[in-house]
């Protein structure tokens, strides 16, 4: 179980990492992207505002159509200009300002961005801006090629640093997680040697009270109150019983013999010896089993787990209630679902029906004789099985209890 922990808590630490690092490198990332197609926009602007050209010197430096123009922009921009006509016909090309493409190339991607219907946006690496007019239409195109490349590198730099800073994190994490669960440990391990410790203590008096309680007997007649002693004896053994059984479980070697045996004979067997008493209690109990099934697992322990099930069903059925058991081979698994009716059940209830000594209905319980641990001792056997057990409502007056054993 502690294992268990560390475990989630390390997928639960890393995962909210991971989380974070994503949603800070997109950030950063998507801003340095936003912050090259301002620029380029910028720039595209300018150029629009001048017949796609710069203005003269005594332009630079200052706002140019509201835009803030760098002295040496003209210097180290990279661009070609493309007017064409309505109907798509060449008017004016100037590719003066870059070398890499031809007026052929620029007449070409000119109609490519004319056919695409939009106003600004990227062919390959050039940026472009388009400007209707009576005379036709102007499209600058703006090499952004350096600075796409910068942006990449950085994505790249910046998505290796924040992986190996990750795996750094996982490792110190995964070390320190250990010291981390070490006083839920150290609590735990306590409080499993306190229970061993007074179960065992608990044991002496009790057979003592046992003992003493024959000889009474036998120097005078059985009543009431001897019936009454006798019956609190063994419940205090029970409880003893099943909070030793509990205490075992959670040691890690739980010296279990996981042997292939008729799984289904013995879901059988159990579930019958349930159906006197639920017709004696005036309950329907049907039964669904599926026969010739085996299962490599602890064959007693599988039998407890099947009768704490039908027990906790019977006890909590609502009266003349319903208790249905079926247990069959589903895919590459084998399912078996404990239901019955009962009274009003909460959602918030469900929640804690495997916690240890939680009751939906404590003076009930009472009566009925349990003790709040029998639905986690069946989760220990379970978990102790590599399975999964679940409990769920439909209606809020039916419980169901669902048991996954995993076949290979």
């Amino acid at each position: 179980m502690l294992q268990k922990l560390r475990i989630k808590f390390f997928v639960l630490a890393m995962g909210l990492l991971f989380l974070v690092l994503v949603v800070i490198m997109g950030t950063v990332n998507l801003l340095n992207y936003q912050h090259i197609l301002d620029a380029a926009d910028n720039t595209l602007g300018i150029l629009l505002s001048n017949d796609g050209r710069f203005p003269d010197k005594g332009g630079a430096g200052r706002k140019t159509f509201g835009r803030k123009m760098s002295p040496e922009l003209p210097f180290e921009t990279r661009f070609f200009t493309v007017r064409l006509a309505e109907d798509g016909t060449e008017l004016f090309v100037d590719t003066g300002k870059i070398a890499a493409v031809t007026s052929e190339t620029a007449v070409l991607y000119a109609k490519e961005v004319m056919e695409s219907h939009r106003k600004t946006g990227f062919v390959g690496e050039y940026r472009y801006a388009v400007q209707e007019g009576a005379s036709g239409n102007m499209i600058v195109f703006l090499d952004c090629g350096r600075q796409l490349s910068a942006a990449n590198s950085f994505l790249f730099i910046s998505a290796g640093i924040s992986f190996v800073g990750f795996l750094v994190v996982a490792l110190l994490l995964y070390i320190l997680s250990a010291r981390i669960v070490k006083p839920i440990a150290e609590s735990h391990e306590k409080q499993r040697q306190f229970i061993t410790n007074a179960s065992h203590d608990l044991k002496t008096p009790i057979t003592i009270i046992d003992a003493d309680l024959d000889v009474l007997e036998m120097e005078q007649d059985e009543n009431e109150w001897m019936q009454d002693i006798r019956k609190q004896t063994r419940r205090l053994t029970e409880l003893i019983q099943e909070l030793v059984f509990l205490s075992r479980m959670d040691e890690k070697e739980n010296h279990f013999h996981m042997i292939d045996f008729p799984i289904s004979d013995v879901v059988e067997e159990t579930a019958q010896s349930f159906e006197a008493l639920a017709v004696t209690q005036e309950k329907t109990f049907t039964m669904q089993i599926q026969p010739m099934l085996s299962y490599c697992g602890d064959e007693k322990t599988i039998h407890r787990l099947v009768a704490i099930l039908l027990d906790n069903a019977l006890k909590y059925s609502d009266e003349k209630g319903s208790i249905m058991i079926s247990f069959e081979k589903k895919d590459r698994a084998l399912r078996l679902t404990v239901h019955n009716t009962c009274e009003e059940i909460s959602t918030e209830d469900i929640k804690h029906l495997f916690d240890r000594f939680y009751r939906v209905d404590k003076s009930r319980n009472s009566q009925t004789g349990g003790y709040g641990i029998g639905l986690s001792i069946a989760k220990a056997i379970v978990d102790a099985h590599n399975s999964t057990i679940s409990v769920a409502t439909k209606d809020s007056h039916s419980l169901t209890v669902t048991v996954i054993f995993p076949v290979k």
